[in-house]
């Protein structure tokens, strides 16, 4: 167990600057224990992950005064193995001090072009050449056995990872069970979101093996219910927790929670 004082993060999705910006701002109004927003990488938007740090620094501070700290997630398989890495300059000048890196969901291989590189090979690089930033990987706890996921992180830390963040839960006994197993002095981000059609429910199952608890319910009201409780394990922990709406505002999903 670790015990540094639990840190609360919120996804933001990148589709343009503005509404970046906007969404920090509403999130800086209504919910004032979040200190950190991490954004993600996706390709069908073309505001990249670290640019859109910048659009949540401009948006301007907490209501305490504070700046958010921002993580942006960084796709492996966009890092070209023979060229300086192309995001540095701009993570440098909107002053992110952490990163997340990810292998990725699948290109569009007509239109983006990607490097034969894996999450492992580009976290070795991030130490080696930009070792002032704190770099975190990713944990996934459905898509294969426990012992396989755990040889797969000791890769990761052995490239030069210092923490992790989860793919979200469901449950958190199922949390519980990794906490035991993962080191006690690793900093976790555990993860929760929001699943709320049928539609949705189909997705996790079918691409990201998730197992619901038998008293799931695609509501609202069932995800802040778990969110709190997720947010309540993390304290208890001492380890952070980042929370992901989908197809929600972060407002609608958080306030009243935090």
């Amino acid at each position: 167990m670790t015990t540094s004082q639990t840190r609360i993060s919120v996804e933001l999705v990148p589709r343009a600057s503005a509404s970046v910006a906007e969404e920090a701002r509403a999130v800086a109004r209504h919910l004032p224990s979040v200190d950190t927003i991490n954004v993600p990488d996706l390709l069908k938007f073309d505001l990249r992950s670290w640019d859109a740090c910048g659009a949540v620094r401009d948006a301007g501070t907490r209501a305490d005064g504070t700046a958010y700290r921002t993580i942006p997630h960084i796709r492996a398989a966009d890092v070209d193995p023979d060229s300086p890495i192309h995001m540095a300059g701009a993570l440098a000048e909107h002053g992110v001090e952490e990163v997340l890196i990810v292998s990725g969901d699948d290109a569009d291989y007509f239109s983006h072009h990607t490097y034969p590189v894996d999450a492992v090979d580009v976290i070795r690089r991030f130490r080696a050449e930009l070792p002032h930033l704190r770099i975190y990987a990713g944990l996934d706890p459905y898509r294969q056995g426990i012992a396989q996921e755990m040889r797969y992180l000791e890769r990761k830390l052995s490239a030069g990872a210092t923490g992790i963040f989860t793919q979200p839960f469901f449950d958190t006994a199922h949390m519980r069970t990794w906490a035991g197993i993962l080191p006690d002095d690793l900093p976790v981000w555990w993860g929760a979101t929001t699943v709320t059609s049928p539609g949705a429910i189909g997705y996790w199952r079918r691409r990201n093996m998730v197992a619901f608890p038998t008293d799931f319910e695609p509501t609202l009201d069932w995800q802040r219910r778990f969110a709190r409780r997720a947010i309540d394990l993390a304290q208890e922990l001492g380890q952070h927790i980042y929370l992901m709406p989908v197809r929600t505002s972060a407002v609608e999903y958080l306030d009243g929670l935090l």
